[in-house]
């Protein structure tokens, strides 16, 4: 099935235009969703946006942005101001900044998305920027409006295409050190080092998507299958409940605890 655009525009270096569509990297789509109903009827319970103080309905032609300034007191902005805030960044993606890759730390990177040509005849310039980019080992730094917010974007070269990153923004991400300044300075122990490495390197793989599964979907769509089937042969029993997992016990001594894994792990490759 094939999927629009999020967004389409033009990707600019200098005099350099071409025109560069933008597709999300990710996908939700395949998610267990879940609709609210009423009990009783079974029908779907709708939202509605009411006024805090009547009660009322609001339709959607009366729904206005409002920045708060004091109590009960709001500044009115119109959708035509702010989609004008930043209308150079809108149809754009102008780099402006290169940086090594290896600069921009994971932390920083929030939304990844495809970006490719939309035109063949803008392929060649599309192709020279995303190589130019690779043979240093360089990424660009640009600005983008999405959903009405002007986002620092990390353009990366990918194979053929450029996966776009939106970065957070600077206060969106804390300090390390308020978090990890009350870890002591112990150093590992000589004994213990060899029994980590050793499980380590047991347990090393390759990479694969099926690593990162989610099985509470799995159990979810197991659950819904059973329904479905007492839907179309009508039964007095109920979908059994999945047992859950076992609490962990309170480790005491680390180094037996070490031994018993590497012991565990080498009868189960047996």
């Amino acid at each position: 099935m094939s999927v629009r655009p999020y967004w389409k525009g033009y990707l600019k270096l200098s005099l350099v235009t071409c025109p560069v569509q933008m597709m999300p990297a990710t996908s939700e789509n395949e998610k267990v969703r879940f609709h609210t109903l009423n009990r009783e009827t079974q029908n779907r319970v709708v939202s509605h946006y009411v006024d805090s103080v009547t009660g009322k309905e609001v339709m959607q032609e009366d729904e206005v942005k409002g920045y708060q300034r004091g109590e009960d007191e709001y500044i009115i902005l119109e959708d035509d101001e702010l989609e004008n805030v930043a209308p150079d960044s809108t149809k754009t993606i102008d780099i402006s900044t290169f940086t090594p890759r290896d600069t921009i730390e994971w932390i920083w990177l929030d939304t990844p998305y495809y970006l490719s040509p939309n035109d063949p005849v803008g392929q060649e310039a599309f192709s020279v920027i995303r190589d130019a980019m690779e043979s240093q080992d360089m990424v660009g730094i640009s600005r983008l409006v999405i959903t009405r917010r002007e986002r620092a974007v990390m353009l990366e070269p990918r194979g053929k295409g450029i996966v776009l990153w939106t970065l957070r923004y600077g206060d969106e991400v804390r300090d390390k050190e308020t978090y990890f300044e009350g870890i002591g300075d112990e150093t590992a122990d000589s004994d213990m080092m060899p029994l980590i490495q050793q499980l380590i390197k047991k347990q090393t793989r390759h990479w694969h998507p099926k690593m990162v599964i989610d099985p509470v979907q799995d159990r979810l769509l197991d659950i819904i299958a059973e329904k479905k089937k007492a839907l179309r042969r009508p039964s007095k029993t109920r979908a059994k409940a999945p047992a859950s997992a076992p609490a962990p016990s309170n480790v005491i001594n680390i180094m037996d605890a070490l031994k018993k894994s590497v012991a565990a792990d080498t009868r189960a490759r047996k």
